[in-house]
């Protein structure tokens, strides 16, 4: 879910080149995968630091916005990301799901690496509206069924991902897992309440699909820790008090 920025610190980020092709780094795993990710995200300008405001109310010393990944480069590294995360969490699927609207273009991505990868499979995604014409509906392009494995960027509450597994069930599939770039690792709000677990522990436990993600916040403070010298390190202390303040295990 995007964030409502507030006071805005911005900071210069290192120019580097996303033309060129890209080799994923297997070397160290999930983790090296992760910091890979967090430091393509801040290059390409779509992880920030400063304060901003969330959709809970918070004030956040660090801001990521998947929309700006914003062109065919960016786009098609953070496809590799997503598709290396999802094929080394075993989770099983047989097509791919997009919510919009973010998801389309991540579900889109998506299939195209796996399909690169040898492992081609099918998509589908929705419309805001039912279409009146034509084929008519809400769902455009595969058929949506089997295990579903729902795309998205990142989740706030587990809104979107109630909504996705009412739209898959209804069309006789299982939605069976929620592939996200940014798992922030921090506490829900129901009805303005802060709660005692995170999204994504929420998903997990109470609808019981399977969740992976390619960057959790404490990849993040990682990686600040190991930039200390750098512009980014000086936001390690405002992020770790965040996280102690609103984050889960």
């Amino acid at each position: 879910m995007p964030l409502l920025a507030a006071e805005r610190m911005p900071f210069k980020l290192r120019l580097v080149s996303l033309k060129k092709d890209f080799l994923m780094v297997t070397a160290g795993g999930q983790d090296r995968l992760a910091q890979d990710f967090v430091q393509f995200s801040v290059d390409s300008g779509v992880l920030r630091f400063g304060q901003f405001k969330t959709k809970a109310g918070r004030l956040s010393p660090y801001f990521f916005n998947a929309g700006l990944f914003d062109d065919g480069a960016k786009l098609g590294r953070l496809g590799q990301f997503y598709a290396r995360a999802i094929l080394d969490s075993g989770i099983e699927f047989d097509m791919l799901f997009g919510p919009a609207y973010k998801g389309i273009a991540l579900a889109a991505a998506v299939a195209i690496e796996l399909a690169r990868l040898g492992r081609n499979v099918p998509y589908a995604y929705n419309r805001k509206e039912a279409k009146d014409h034509g084929e008519g509906g809400t769902l455009v392009g595969a058929a949506v069924k089997g295990k579903v494995l729902i795309v998205d960027d990142v989740m706030s509450a587990g809104t979107a991902a109630r909504e996705s597994i009412a739209i898959i069930q209804a069309a006789g599939a299982t939605p069976h897992g929620v592939a996200i770039a940014l798992d922030r690792q921090e506490k829900a709000t129901e009805n303005g309440v802060d709660v005692n677990h995170s999204a994504v522990q929420y998903v997990r436990e109470q609808l019981g699909l399977k969740v992976c993600a390619i960057a959790r916040l404490a990849d993040l403070l990682q990686y600040l820790s190991e930039h200390s010298g750098d512009a980014v390190g000086a936001y390690h202390e405002q992020v770790l008090a965040y996280r102690r303040r609103y984050g889960v295990e």
